[in-house]
């Protein structure tokens, strides 16, 4: 960011957010330049209110084009898991789940975000799973899902403390794995990944439950009838 000190930016799914200090509104019509050259030119002021006006609608611009207009008019909807995986619902489509029937399956998390400061995309699947079978009318609670993450998905599970001390971000994966857990959903970990990674069992979120092996997991699930789901 050019203005540095003045303007911190953070992204969450597919939408970046910006926040402006209090003491740099003088400066906002040059900041809003810096956030995107390509976006809508600040006004010419002509008042000390005016100038702010305008800048603020610069910045409301910026977010919506961020985000997808779509995304206001409802096309892209998240109706349990709210942080993370945000579906369209499509009720013409084939293969709606049955809202009668119940679902057992396990998920396998092995792949990681690109940046630290970005959810898990295994995550996000695991979440848009769950806003898929709830838009389509299965209630929570014959939705049997179980997550175990593994592999480069292992840093998922990372205490907040933790996590910032590794990567020098909040852990973005937590406020998903609150909200899952909200939904009935078991997150766990694979203790053999934990120390694979040189992690202390300590460190682990307490919301996230931690397994003997995902291998394991993954095995003693499907034989009690439990689908595999891949992630």
């Amino acid at each position: 960011m050019r203005e540095e000190g003045l303007i911190s930016q953070r992204r969450q799914s597919r939408q970046i957010f910006y926040q402006i200090s209090e003491s740099s509104s003088a400066q906002l019509p040059s900041l809003l330049a810096s956030i995107c050259e390509d976006g809508p030119a600040p006004s010419r002021p002509t008042g000390k209110n005016t100038s702010k006006t305008s800048a603020l609608a610069a910045v409301l611009d910026i977010a919506l084009a961020s985000s997808g207009a779509l995304d206001v008019d409802g096309f892209w909807q998240a109706p349990t898991i709210h942080a993370a995986g945000k579906i369209h619902p499509l009720p013409q489509a084939a293969y709606q789940p049955d809202a009668r029937a119940s679902y057992k399956v396990v998920f396998g998390l092995t792949a990681a975000a690109s940046r630290p400061g970005e959810i898990s995309p295994a995550l996000q699947r695991l979440a848009r799973t769950v806003n898929l079978y709830v838009n389509a009318g299965v209630p929570l609670k014959h939705l049997h899902f179980v997550a175990v993450a593994s592999g480069a998905a292992t840093t998922i599970a990372l205490g907040d403390a933790q996590y910032r001390k590794h990567y020098d971000t909040p852990n973005p994966n937590l406020p998903v794995i609150e909200q899952l857990r909200t939904a009935g959903v078991d997150v766990a970990v694979c203790g053999q990944a934990v120390a694979e990674h040189d992690y202390q069992y300590d460190w682990i979120d307490q919301r996230v439950t931690l397994a003997l092996s995902a291998l394991t997991t993954i095995s003693e699930l499907q034989r009690k009838g439990y689908a595999l789901m891949s992630l």
